[in-house]
Order: C-alpha cells, then sequence, then structure tokens
C-alpha cells in the first residue's frame, strides 16, 4: 500500500472512531494514539525517503490535512458530548416551580418601637425636634440642673445606679432639658423638644416595674406658654395615641422641676369613662406626669424667668402600649417571644 493510501485510510478510521466514541476520554485516547509522536501518521511519515522527491510536497501536504481533519472530528465529538452532559446535569438540577416555596418569615418593629416612633412622628408634625441624649449621665444634669440638689428628699423617688459620685445610668429623660436649654439660640425662635430613650432605675422587676424602661420626656420653653398650652398639647397627644373620643383630666401633683405639676388622666378607652376593670371603676387612667417648667430650672439654664416660661411633660412608651394594647405585664416586651411580638405587626 502507498503512503498516500495509508495516509487517506488513517484519516477515514480516525474520524470513524471519533464519532463512535461515547466518552470523552475515549476522544482524549484517540488524540493521543493517532496524533501523538508515537502514533501511526508519525511512523508512516517515516517511509518519506523512499518517496520520489517531486511527490514529497503532496504527501506533506496530505499529511496535515489528515492531522486537521482528525483533530476536527474530535472537536465536534468533544463538543456534542458536553453538550449532552451539560443537558443530562440540568434536567438533573430541574426545580420544580409548581411546588410551593419555602415560606419566609417576614419581621416586623418591636411594639415599643413602633409607639416610640408614632409619638415622635406626632410631635415632629407640631414642630418639635427629637434629642436623644446620652444613657451615662452626668448627676448634674440628671439631678441638679432639675431643681434636685445633693440630698434633697425628691432623690428618694428614684434608687439610682451610680457609677461613680458624678457619674449615673440616667434615671430620667429630663436629663437633656438642661443641655439643650443651654445650646439653643432664643433668638431663633423657641425651643421645642422631645428626647426618647432607655433610662434605669434600682427596681424590682414585676408585671409593672422593670429596672431598665423607655420614657420620653418634652419640653417648650417660649414666651407666654400657659396650663393651656400644656393641656391643648396633652389633649391632643392622647386623642392620637388613644382615639379621637379620649377626654383628657388634670390632678395636682409634685414635681421637683415643674411648677404647677399636674397628672394626667385620660378617660378610659375601654368603657368610655362608665367604669370597668381596666380604669379600676373610676373612668379615668393615669397615663404620664407634666407641669409648666419651674423657674429655678430656667435660672440655672441663664433664661430669665420673667420673660420666658416652659411646659414639661414625660410618659412611658411601655405604659402607653401597655394601656392601648392589653398588655398586662411589661416583661412581656422583653422577652423576644415571637409568638407575642407578631400580634403587633404593623399597628401603628
Amino acid at each position: 500500500m502507498s503512503l498516500n493510501d495509508t495516509l487517506k485510510n488513517l484519516r477515514e478510521n480516525g474520524i470513524d472512531e471519533a464519532k463512535r466514541a461515547q466518552k470523552l476520554q475515549e476522544l482524549n485516547d484517540l488524540r493521543v494514539n493517532l496524533l501523538g509522536k508515537k502514533g501511526p501518521i508519525t511512523k508512516a511519515l517515516r517511509g518519506m525517503k523512499d518517496v520520489p522527491a517531486e511527490q514529497r510536497p503532496e504527501i506533506g501536504t496530505l499529511a496535515n490535512n489528515v492531522k486537521k481533519d482528525i483533530q476536527a472530528a474530535i472537536e465536534e465529538k468533544m463538543a456534542e458530548l458536553n453538550q449532552k452532559l451539560i443537558a443530562k446535569k440540568l434536567e438533573e438540577e430541574t426545580i420544580d416551580v409548581t411546588l410551593p416555596a419555602t415560606k419566609k418569615v417576614q419581621g416586623t418593629k418591636h411594639i415599643l418601637n413602633q409607639t416610640i416612633e408614632d409619638i415622635e412622628q406626632f410631635f415632629i408634625g407640631l414642630g418639635y425636634e427629637v434629642a436623644g441624649g446620652y444613657e451615662v449621665e452626668e448627676d448634674h444634669y440628671n439631678f441638679e440642673r432639675l431643681n434636685i440638689p445633693k440630698d434633697h428628699p425628691a432623690r428618694d423617688m428614684q434608687d439610682t445606679f451610680y457609677l461613680s459620685d458624678e457619674l449615673l445610668m440616667r434615671t430620667q429623660t429630663s436629663a437633656q432639658e438642661g443641655r439643650d436649654m443651654e445650646a439653643h439660640d432664643f433668638t431663633k425662635g423657641p425651643l421645642k423638644m422631645i428626647s426618647p430613650g432607655v433610662v434605669y432605675r434600682r427596681d424590682d422587676d414585676d408585671a409593672t416595674h422593670s429596672h431598665q424602661f423607655h420614657q420620653i420626656e418634652g419640653l417648650v420653653v417660649d414666651k407666654n406658654i400657659s396650663m393651656a398650652d400644656l393641656k391643648g398639647t396633652l389633649d391632643a397627644l392622647c386623642r392620637h395615641v388613644f382615639g379621637p373620643d379620649r377626654e383628657i383630666r388634670f390632678r395636682p401633683s409634685y414635681f421637683p422641676f415643674t411648677e404647677p405639676s399636674v397628672e394626667v388622666d385620660v378617660s378610659c378607652f375601654n368603657c368610655g369613662g362608665t367604669g370597668c376593670r381596666i380604669c379600676k371603676y373610676t373612668g379615668w387612667i393615669e397615663v404620664l406626669g407634666a407641669g409648666l417648667t419651674h423657674p429655678n430650672v430656667l435660672k440655672m439654664s441663664g433664661i430669665d424667668p420673667n420673660e420666658y416660661s416652659g411646659m414639661a411633660f414625660g410618659l412611658g412608651p411601655e405604659r402607653f402600649a401597655m394601656l392601648k394594647y392589653g398588655v398586662n405585664d411589661i416583661r412581656d416586651f422583653y422577652l423576644n417571644d415571637v409568638r407575642f411580638l407578631e400580634q403587633f405587626k404593623g399597628v401603628n
């Protein structure tokens, strides 16, 4: 058999073997066996010395074409097998989109955060600013600037966590009042602020008490502030939180930083004022404390009480939420029990 015929047979057999291959490894072995240095094509070309000189270019061209044709057949078959492998893998990993999806539980803001943000938005709508304050506070701002000097008996009303002689965990967000009155420029208008945040008191935890709870303090300082301004503001707040039919009443009370001081009651939203278990059959529920800012508090901030007056109020978001939603134990707010918390999804 001539060298020309040998090369043509090698091409025909190589292409045929490539087409019959069922595995990629078979194609790799075929390429090495046919096209490698020790393959039959290389061996056949060693007979070029016996070919007349004028035929050698033709044989050389044929040999190159044989290699290219076999390589092309191998690559074509490889592409076909790879495509089949991909199709098989896709079939095995196919997701049945007709099956129900895994349900993802959507969380919600904590009910206390919802309550605080709702109250914040109410006061922002009235032109108030929101001031955070410091949880680790100076005795000077927490007590003395609120007209509660050292050894004053009013300090017994708040059992305090002291960190040093002058530093403590704030017992009330009222501590921010002194800082804001110092910093405010009254030539640009009145001071209107609320200060929400966490406060701390050494107390025994039970259904209605906690050593750590939230408070929102409010303060307005301007010329000619009166009890009418205070009552109108708190009346609007209680109607916003507890319902448009609510009424409020003031009862005389005592706070060192306000004079006069009042306790604020709201008409019972459960019975409408006729008397029930929630209001202890009085028709009223105590919700917060308030009053007109004491002249001494204004003086200590460099404000002339003969020219300016103020009003202050403090409320507990926990108490508001307990009353509004019928929560009987304040500790439920802090236990992170999803069964409890999911009841208040988007209530505000």
